[in-house]
């Protein structure tokens, strides 16, 4: 999937949406104690209260919230074991595909029973399961427009699935105004954390406007921090490769290119580079965004367009092949160069620690000053530090 999909998925959970068709919600609770099914429930989502199709609505985009390979992962099924019924997949395929909602919710219930089996929760949980169709027009909508019903769509559909942790509601002191004394208002009833999803998925993934059924998109509870045992144990999964770690991928393999050294001029010049290549793709018309990939010859052409000397295929080959051990890796363009106009890049020294976006890297330089290293900054504007305006220095007559 891409993100515009994710994005546009999310955006249409709404009251009444059209893109959006949600049919059937099916609640499991969950009791932490016991690890089993303490109660479960069917029900039509156009016949809840409005007030809890908002509440649900709100919980269903917090799962897919958040950016490809930071918090939500595309993940490739494992292929079934002979005789395996209980394969994540297959059970998510014939809940997708089954009319019968007793099949479905015995589908969905092996599931459940999946996730609190695999890392049990310290307080009670509610799982939840939609069945929704998703109608994506054929030609481009304003964000502020529904889809017309005489426009020709891709239809297709989905299954999300949710994990709400409970919690207990704080005892507190509370005025009745009918008896005119103060009470102590103790709750009882466990409250589901609908606006913080620890957890979740959607299957299948939608590529060029088509379902995928061998891959799942899976939410993580916070950025940069997928559950592996998640992937592995309740998807069914295989492992997965964060953008953190593609970065840090990227970095050795043009630290086994050109050395653990670098000016900042150059480095400047490689994030500008690969920042090009992901601004291009965004601004092509075409419907469809394809993601820009890095393989061995991509680094060769950003390097030698970089100004780095003695760049060879060879080199960079070998670097593939001594850090991801496949000279045919592929890493993400947008997983290894810093957010590029936020200040996502920190230079810490001893003395101060800087931020700085990487479009501003090109003003900035290590330099000796009398045999001292400074750090030298470019500025177009003056500088005033405790309402001070500084005075400039000439340090190299």
């Amino acid at each position: 999937m891409n993100q515009k999909d994710i994005a546009a998925i999310r955006k249409h959970f709404k009251l009444n949406a059209e893109a959006v068709k949600i049919a059937e919600i099916y609640n499991i609770y969950i009791r932490q104690d016991s690890n089993e099914i303490f109660h479960e429930e069917m029900r039509s989502f156009p016949f809840l209260e409005q007030e809890h199709q908002e509440l649900f609505l709100t919980s269903f985009k917090k799962v897919l919230g958040g950016k490809l390979d930071e918090k939500l992962f595309e993940v490739k099924f494992e292929h079934p074991e002979a005789g395996q019924t209980d394969h994540t997949q297959t059970l998510l395929y014939k809940g997708l595909q089954t009319e019968d909602l007793e099949d479905w919710a015995a589908s969905m219930q092996k599931i459940a029973l999946k996730m609190v089996q695999d890392a049990p929760f310290e307080k009670d949980v509610v799982v939840t399961f939609i069945r929704f169709q998703y109608n994506k027009p054929t030609r481009r909508h304003s964000e502020e427009t529904e889809i017309d019903m005489r426009d020709e769509v891709y239809t297709s559909r989905f299954i999300l699935g949710s994990i709400n942790q409970t919690e207990l509601p704080k005892q507190s002191l509370v005025f009745d105004f009918i008896e005119r004394e103060y009470k102590s208002n103790v709750f009882i009833n466990p409250v589901i954390k609908l606006d913080a999803p620890v957890g979740g998925f959607l299957f299948p993934c939608f590529t060029d406007n088509a379902a995928d059924v061998n891959h799942v998109l899976y939410a993580a509870q916070k950025a940069h921090q997928p559950d592996f045992g998640f992937i592995e144990n309740v998807l069914n999964g295989t492992e997965i490769v964060t953008a953190v770690e593609e970065k840090a991928m990227f970095e050795e393999v043009v630290k086994a290119v050109i050395g653990e050294e670098v000016n900042l001029a150059t480095l400047a010049t490689v994030y500008e580079e690969i920042n090009y290549l992901i601004v291009a793709e965004e601004e092509r018309e075409d419907e469809d965004e394809t993601v820009p990939m890095l393989d061995a010859r991509a680094v060769e052409v950003v390097l030698k367009a970089s100004g780095v000397e003695d760049v060879t295929t060879e080199k960079v080959e070998q670097a593939f092949k001594q850090v991801v051990d496949d000279t045919k890796y592929e890493m993400k363009a947008s997983s290894v160069v810093p957010k590029y106009t936020s200040k996502s890049i920190k230079i810490n020294t001893k003395v101060a620690n800087i931020t700085i976006s990487p479009q501003d890297l090109k003003y900035v330089k290590q330099v000796n000053v009398k045999g001292k290293r400074c750090l030298l900054i470019e500025l177009e504007e003056d500088t005033e530090i405790e309402g001070f305006k500084l005075i400039s220095e000439e340090l190299f007559d």
